[in-house]
């Protein structure tokens, strides 16, 4: 079954709101390298439209009703936020899901170190990576160091101008005999993902040789107030540095580090605040941490976080009996909203072409990921998405049906299966991406503009 490009059906004012629509998301994954990033800057806008912490909510023991817009954080890292509805929230709500984290590098606690008159910071990949790709290209440092006084430190160098940029070091290509007849996997080291950046010692008359290491720590101290010690209690990540941009000599398209999967995030909560002041079903939207490395950890989606978050919000709408935090998560439907792999006419045999994701064709609907024979996957219920097709066409919303490559080419997996746990249904919605999991991925404009129109269509009128 051919599925139309969404360019067929555009009129100059869509093509205007499209393109509007971008040019925001292009400026958020500029500013929001990391999750911690994503949360603060979502909560900025959210307080901006009127949402409120269910925090406050909770301590001066306010209660909830129709209309009632709240939010939570997770340690920074993850949120949830509610728009209530008219209906009682154990009858169920709609909820869109996504992930905030992204493949990057992660410095280790004891990460600074020199050799050959370089200073270098040792890193741990996380996610799942190509490491030849992380190489001899500009890396930016973002992330977060915890003090022992309890006060936090905010890491941000190599996206202005002006700033320096980092980088790992790969073998020159004429010394590279040996390397080069190595299988992918193994061209690149993990223990060889280490960053360089410094290089100037640090004179000091009080020691034999100067140190490019000392020369290092004492920038950072004279600038954060950091010691090396607190690397210990640091997450600081590598992330490549730049701004996202158009590709394209048309400009139909975004070359940015992370879409994966912020291209589902930011559309999702962005459809939460456009929704009317008055909605039937509650509307809920949950960014989780983690999912790169199986959704583990307390800002996981593995974690208790969001049902516990639940049984909050029904306490505080008068709602406190045992059963109905299950009763609500068990009627309630969601999308799973992450990405999907796009055809790429370059590598056409790792795809089945009646049944992938191709960019500019619309949302793309997952009925199950997995590997190989769907093993790990959620493998959403027919009747479910005949519910959700009818949603997308009666909004007009262009959309497509794909899986993640032939059946055993390999394979990956989302939060589906774990929200599928509570008995809800759910599927796979997302946007189709070229190159995942790179340093930069590519995505359509077009299918960034129907995944809004999409997630908005799906919280107002699924029932």
């Amino acid at each position: 079954m051919e599925r139309k490009y969404t360019w067929e059906k555009y009129d100059e004012s869509d093509l205007k709101k499209m393109n509007a629509f971008n040019e925001e998301y292009k400026a958020f994954l500029s500013a929001c390298k990391t999750e911690r990033e994503c949360n603060d800057y979502a909560i900025e806008e959210m307080r901006q439209a009127g949402y409120r912490d269910l925090e406050e909510v909770i301590r001066t023991g306010g209660q909830l009703k129709a209309g009632d817009r709240v939010y939570r954080s997770n340690r920074g890292k993850g949120l949830v936020m509610f728009q209530i509805g008219t209906d009682p929230l154990e009858n169920g709500a709609n909820i869109l899901g996504a992930h905030i984290d992204s493949p990057r590098l992660d410095l280790k606690q004891n990460p600074v170190y020199e050799d050959g008159g370089f200073c270098l910071l040792n890193t741990h990949y996380y996610g799942g990576i190509k490491k030849y790709q992380w190489v001899n290209r500009p890396l930016a440092l973002h992330g977060v160091v915890a003090k022992k006084d309890g006060s936090k430190v905010m890491i941000n160098i190599g996206e202005k101008e002006d700033d320096p940029v980092f980088g790992v070091m790969d073998l020159l290509i004429h010394l590279a005999a040996k390397q080069m007849e190595k299988k992918a996997g193994s061209v690149v080291e993990g223990e060889n993902l280490d960053v360089l950046v410094g290089s100037e010692p640090l004179r000091d008359k009080e020691k034999d040789e100067p140190s490019v290491k000392d020369r290092f720590l004492k920038l950072l101290q004279e600038k954060y107030g950091i010691e090396e010690e607190d690397f210990l209690s640091a997450e600081v990540e590598v992330v490549p540095a730049g701004k996202a941009r158009d590709l394209g000599l048309d400009r139909s398209m975004i070359l940015s580090y992370g879409h994966d999967d912020r291209v589902c995030a930011f559309p999702s909560y962005r459809a939460m605040l456009q929704l009317p002041e008055s909605v039937e079903r509650t509307c809920i939207c949950l960014l989780v941490d983690k999912e790169e490395i199986g959704s583990m950890g307390a800002t996981g989606m593995q974690s208790r976080f969001f049902e516990e978050t639940v049984g909050e919000v029904l306490e505080a709408l008068g709602i406190n009996h045992m059963t109905a935090v299950g009763r609500t998560l068990r009627n309630s439907t969601m999308l799973s909203s992450d990405v999907s792999a796009g055809f790429d006419p370059l590598f056409p045999e790792v795809m089945d072409k009646d049944n992938c994701a191709y960019l500019g064709k619309g949302l793309v609907l997952n009925k199950y990921t997995g590997v190989k024979g769907k093993t790990g996957s959620n493998d959403a219920n027919a009747e479910y998405i005949g519910k959700v097709r009818r949603v997308f066409d009666d909004n007009n919303v262009y959309f497509q049906t794909a899986e993640l490559g032939k059946v055993d080419e390999g394979g990956g997996g989302t939060i589906a299966y774990i929200m599928a746990n509570y008995g809800m249904d759910v599927i796979d919605s997302g946007v189709a991406v070229l190159g995942m999991h790179a340093p930069n991925e590519v995505v359509s404009k077009a299918d960034v503009y129907e995944a809004l129109r999409g997630y908005i269509a799906f919280l107002k009128d699924m029932r």
